[in-house]
């Protein structure tokens, strides 16, 4: 192949739909209430644990319950939205997020909290993915890699905005109050859809795969659940069930995708090497981003004692640097590939984890905090572009579906895979630390420390701090051991965040091509996506 033919077809016409800033600023809009509702349960997490004494699992399910619902979804959801309309997804979405806000809002227990926040998940699961499917296939050429920027860039910065508004609530009104916080937003958003959104655009005929879209409901669901359970004791059984029904269902699905006429996810076109390494680069930095900030929100309010409003505030640098770099993020992609900016996401993300590591703990001054959110923010900033672009670029319009959902996944797979893993780490880390402290302290203090209290002090920092509160006179040593053990489960969990966006490092720089090849390999998939034959996948 002539390479320099290769590279100059990969030049597409530009192209825009009628209006394009208001369709975008819908999009846009849309994103935010799935990105706020993502992130506002974990500032609120220290208030639900004390209102309904909730173990540190219960709590991990509260926070990973979002992104669990959508992350199921996505694809299924993406697949129909193809086939039936994304404009009808979209206002649906939105439409159901308002009852699943409310429910969430005034649960009357943590098990009602979880459920309404899966179902939020699967409104967000919805609405979510025809976003970027529309931005596939009403934007082409740099036009396209720009509008991308914006929608990953603004819509990390919204969803990093939710901790400091969510706090400010909570400064006046009760837990539940952070669950409302998108009820205006979801009003606008559907408003916006309704009156804004082209209808039908490049949408195919082909019928849905139900059976691979129940599949990969399942599968999903049981990784994540296994994950999240892995820590407790008694749950083994629920362990072995859920694993062994995920892995059940992964060679199911892949069988039925293998099978199918028309199947929900392509595995031709997920086989090609730009997207399924775009996937899992994305899958590592957006899941690192939900990790940081759910672990950081804990540590900030539970071993630092800031005040919800201030644990929000504190996240403000991975804000502003997230929405600096998106569109140097575009710019990057266009004059030096996808790959080259993937790595300078994945460097500031991994400085800023190695910060969290050997800065934070007991008596960190801010700089510290900030020092991390920013290097972090910068690296999801960076990275977000040549995740999303690189999916959408690799896979015809008609499978713009597949892509958008594959590019969800990304941010909300990995954020419930990394929030799982980080949590159970945390939670093991931390019932460790709690138990080595019983066991090494005095015989005296041993035996004024029952079974039932050293449950309690073991389940969260929350539950020993409503034990401290119950004993006054050990009041000051249990904080300490409790801060003590906290910082130490934390840091089990930093450790884990390292070694992922090392392995996805290692991942891009060996396998994700350099720009001239990119280019090459992307006239190819175009070639291919226009042949009535496909050719084999590289």
């Amino acid at each position: 192949m002539d390479t320099s033919s290769a590279a100059g077809t990969t030049q597409e016409e530009s192209t825009a739909p009628a209006r394009p800033g208001w369709v975008l600023a819908t999009l846009i809009i849309v994103a935010a209430v799935a990105n706020l509702n993502l992130a506002v349960a974990n500032v609120a997490l220290p208030d639900i644990g004390r209102a309904f004494d909730a173990s540190q699992t219960e709590l991990n399910l509260i926070a990973v319950g979002y992104s669990l619902g959508l992350a199921a979804s996505v694809l299924y959801l993406g697949a129909v939205g193809d086939r039936y309309g994304r404009k009808l997804l979209l206002v649906l979405g939105m439409a159901l997020s308002i009852p699943a806000c409310v429910l969430a809002a005034y649960a009357p227990s943590e098990g009602v909290v979880i459920a309404a926040r899966i179902l939020g998940g699967v409104s967000a699961g919805m609405a979510y993915p025809t976003t970027l499917a529309l931005i596939t296939a009403l934007w082409s050429g740099p036009p396209r890699t720009r509008s991308i920027a914006l929608w990953s860039g603004l819509g990390g910065a919204i969803s990093s905005l939710g901790p400091m508004l969510a706090g400010l609530l909570l400064e006046h009104y009760w837990w539940g109050s952070v669950f409302l916080l998108t009820l205006p937003l979801a009003v606008v958003a559907l408003v916006m859809a309704l009156t804004i959104v082209p209808s039908h655009v490049n949408e195919t005929t082909e019928p849905v795969d139900n059976l691979g879209g129940i599949l990969s409901i399942v599968l999903v669901g049981s990784l994540v659940l296994a994950i999240n359970f892995a820590p407790v004791p008694d749950m083994t059984a629920i362990v072995v069930v859920t694993g062994l029904l995920a892995v059940v269902a992964v060679a199911l699905f892949i069988w039925r995708q293998r099978r199918a006429v028309n199947p929900l996810y392509d595995l031709h076109v997920a086989s090609r090497r730009i997207f399924w390494v775009a996937a899992t680069a994305g899958i590592i930095v957006f899941g690192s981003l939900m990790g940081a900030m759910f672990i950081g929100q804990q540590f900030l309010q539970n071993v630092l004692g800031y005040s919800t409003l201030e644990a929000g505030v504190a996240i403000l640098p991975a804000v502003a640097l997230m929405v600096v770099a998106a569109p140097i993020s575009a710019k990057l992609v266009d004059s030096h590939g996808a790959r080259f900016t993937l790595l300078a996401g994945y460097v500031f993300c991994l400085l800023g984890f190695v910060a969290m590591l050997v800065l934070w703990g007991d008596g960190s001054p801010y700089w510290h905090i900030g020092l991390a959110y920013a290097l972090v923010g910068a690296g999801v900033g960076l990275a977000g572009t040549p995740a999303s672009h690189s999916l959408t670029a690799s896979v015809p319009v008609t499978r713009a579906g597949m892509a958008s959902g594959t590019a969800d996944l990304q941010r909300d797979l990995g954020g419930a895979i990394m929030q799982s893993i980080l949590g159970a780490l945390l939670t093991a880390g931390y019932a460790s630390a709690v138990g080595s402290a019983i066991a090494s302290a005095p015989p005296q203090t041993q035996q004024l420390v029952s079974s039932s209290v050293a449950a309690e002090l073991e389940k969260s920092f929350s539950s020993a701090a409503q034990t401290a509160s119950a004993i006054p006179q050990y009041a000051n040593q249990i904080i300490a051991a409790a801060k003590t053990s906290f910082v130490q489960g934390a840091n089990w969990a930093y450790t884990a965040g390292i070694a992922a966006i090392v392995i996805g490092g290692v991942i891009v720089f060996f396998l994700f091509p350099k720009k001239r090849a990119e280019d090459e390999l992307l006239a190819r998939y175009r070639a291919e996506d226009e042949s009535p034959e496909p050719a084999p996948a590289s």
